[in-house]
């Protein structure tokens, strides 16, 4: 599965580890992605998305089951 946010499309940076005699080597910086369920297009669906995405905002939970069923309850 790819490392990238479906929201904002982060996804792997690459790059030099300094240390602190100047030794350098490569190394790769990851997005902070969590495996959410998300409300896309009237269906939910488990996606990676990055933290600050959650954050933020961007992505649309899904209601509550217990929530979803008081709705239903309600209506009829």
């Amino acid at each position: 599965m790819a490392k990238r946010c479906v929201y904002c499309g982060k996804s792997t940076v690459t790059g030099r580890q300094i240390s602190h005699a100047h030794n350098v080597t490569p190394r790769t910086f990851e997005p902070n992605l969590r495996a959410v369920k998300a409300l896309i297009d009237g269906v939910v669906r488990t996606v990676r998305v990055c933290a600050r995405c959650l954050r933020s905002g961007k992505v649309q939970r899904p209601p509550s089951r217990k929530r979803a069923l008081a709705e239903l309850a309600a209506r009829g």
